[in-house]
């Protein structure tokens, strides 16, 4: 193997820890994610359930095409 200016040969397992750090990082931020989507998700249908009234007429509904006379 060919090491540039500076870079030891023993370097290697520093850098393995340093992606399998780097893996977990993102590893630990998704599962975050994940768990605060759901939490919102949760959150967002008992707020629905609790208030029937809430809808808002006309939206995510098909309307009709006004009718030529």
């Amino acid at each position: 193997m060919v090491f540039a200016p500076g870079e030891k040969p023993g370097n290697e397992p520093e850098e393995v820890k340093l992606q399998n750090a780097s893996k977990q990082i993102v590893q630990n931020a998704i599962r975050q994610a994940v768990r605060q989507v759901s939490r919102e998700s949760r959150q967002r249908e008992g707020r629905a359930r609790d208030n029937p009234g809430s809808f808002q007429p006309g939206v995510g509904e098909l309307t009709k095409k006004h009718e030529k006379k």
